[in-house]
C-alpha cells in the first residue's frame, strides 16, 4: 500500500507568528521644516504667517537737521490647514477561516486583532507617506481624496509672485527644458544654483530639493561624467552636496513624478498643525456595539512660503 495524496495541494508553510510588514517612506519634507524651527502649534483653520520689512536709506551726514526717509513694511502669508481623519474598522472574526488563526485567541468573541504592533506602525508610516505627497502636490481642487485636504507647496510657489524661473535660457543651457534627462540634467542642476538670489546663496540652511527619480538621474550623470568631488551624507537617495558648493541636494518622496526642483531656505518653510505631531497619535479600541475593532486618527496639517521672492524653481 502507499499514500494517496493527489487530492491534496503542495504544502506551503505559512509562519502566523510572523508578519512582515513593507518598507514605507516617511515624511521627510515635516521632518526638515519642524528641524528649521517653523511649526505652528495650535492651528484650527488658518494662521499668518507675519513679516517685517525695512530699507535704510543712506544720507550724507556731518550736518545737522533731520531728513526722515525709509518705510517699514507688515505683510502676511497664510497657512491654512486641512481637517484629516483616518478610519477603519476590523472584524477579527474574518480571520478565522484563514491562517491567521493561528494568531486568535481561544473562544468566539476577540476584543482586539492580532499583530496590533506591526499594523499600527505600518498604519503610521502609511500616514506619514502619505502627508509627504500631500504637503508638496497637494491641491484642494483635486480628485484625489489623500492631496485635496490642503494646498501643497507646488500650488502655493507656482501661485506666489516673486519665484525665481531657473527654466531659461539665461541659468540653464538649452532652457527651456521639457524633460529630464542624463544629457541635461547636470546643467539644470547648476542653473537652478547660478538662479538662486544673491541674498541668499550663502545661507547655511539652503537646500536643493528634487524627487528621488531626479535625484538618481543627476548622480548617475555624475559618476558617469567621473565627477567624484561629490560625497553622499547618509543612505543612497538621500542627499549630497552640490559639487563645487556647500549647498545640499536633498531627494525628497513627494517630489516623486514630479520633475520639479526648488532651491530654497528650510526657514522659509513653515508648517501648521492644531497639535505637534498629532499626525503620529492614534487610537485602536473595541467598539462592543458594532462587535469590531477600530483604528482612529484625526489631525490637521497646512504649510506655507513666508519669501517666495527667495525661492528658486524649475517645472517641467
Amino acid at each position: 500500500m502507499a499514500f494517496s495524496v493527489s487530492t491534496l495541494a503542495n504544502y506551503t508553510k505559512e509562519n502566523e507568528a510572523l508578519l512582515v510588514t513593507s518598507s514605507v517612506l516617511g515624511a521627510k519634507t515635516a521632518a526638515l521644516i519642524k528641524s528649521a524651527g517653523n511649526v505652528m502649534v495650535g492651528v484650527k483653520s488658518a494662521e499668518t504667517i507675519n513679516i517685517m520689512d525695512t530699507d535704510a536709506f543712506f544720507q550724507a551726514g556731518g550736518t545737522c537737521g533731520w531728513n526722515a526717509s525709509g518705510t517699514t513694511s507688515f505683510t502676511q502669508r497664510t497657512v491654512t490647514v486641512g481637517k484629516i481623519k483616518v478610519q477603519e474598522a476590523l472584524c477579527p472574526k474574518t480571520l478565522e477561516s484563514k491562517y491567521l488563526q493561528k494568531a486568535l485567541p481561544t473562544g468566539s468573541q476577540y476584543d482586539s486583532i492580532p499583530f496590533e504592533q506591526e499594523f499600527s506602525d505600518k498604519k503610521a508610516k502609511t500616514i506619514a507617506s502619505q502627508l509627504e505627497t500631500a504637503i508638496w502636490q497637494g491641491d484642494t481642487a483635486s480628485a484625489n481624496g489623500n492631496l485635496n485636504k490642503f494646498d501643497g507647496l507646488i500650488k502655493l510657489i507656482g501661485a506666489a509672485s516673486g519665484v525665481v524661473d531657473a527654466n531659461v535660457s539665461g541659468f540653464i543651457s538649452g532652457a527651456p527644458l521639457t524633460a529630464i534627462n542624463a544629457s541635461n540634467v547636470v546643467s539644470l542642476f547648476d542653473g537652478v544654483y547660478r538662479a538662486i538670489p544673491a541674498k541668499v546663496v550663502a545661507a547655511d540652511d539652503m537646500v536643493i530639493v528634487c524627487g528621488m527619480d531626479t535625484f538618481r538621474t543627476y548622480t548617475i550623470a555624475l559618476k558617469n561624467a567621473n565627477m567624484f568631488n561629490y560625497a553622499f551624507d547618509g543612505k543612497a537617495d538621500s542627499e549630497f552636496v552640490l559639487p563645487g558648493t556647500s549647498i545640499k541636494v536633498v531627494a525628497l518622496q513627494g517630489l516623486n513624478g514630479t520633475n520639479d526642483v526648488y532651491a530654497m531656505r528650510l526657514s522659509n518653510l513653515f508648517l501648521g498643525t492644531d497639535l505637534l505631531n498629532e499626525e503620529e497619535k492614534f487610537e485602536i479600541f473595541f467598539a462592543k456595539e458594532a462587535d469590531e475593532v477600530r483604528f482612529a486618527a484625526e489631525f490637521k496639517m497646512g504649510v506655507n512660503v513666508a519669501f517666495p521672492d527667495e525661492i528658486v524653481k524649475v517645472t517641467i
